[in-house]
């Protein structure tokens, strides 16, 4: 009574550049799988210098409780 009522919105978006051929395109893309820059989960990608830190702690370390140090 005292309320309105919510009426739905109405969005009249027209995109700018819109290019059919690429739309399609597009389409067989995502059909097929293929995306760019696409991250696989689970899978992280570290930096070889990471690597190289942890190779030369462990080799500390053994050397250190082998007692060659």
């Amino acid at each position: 009574m005292f309320f309105k009522k919510p009426r739905h919105r109405i969005f009249d978006y027209t995109p700018r550049f819109y290019n059919p051929d690429e739309d399609e395109q597009e389409r067989r893309k995502r059909r097929l799988g293929f995306r760019r820059g696409r991250k696989i989960k689970g899978s992280k990608v570290t930096s070889p210098v990471i690597w190289l830190v942890l190779v030369i702690i462990v080799l500390y370390l053994y050397l250190k409780l082998s007692g060659a140090l």
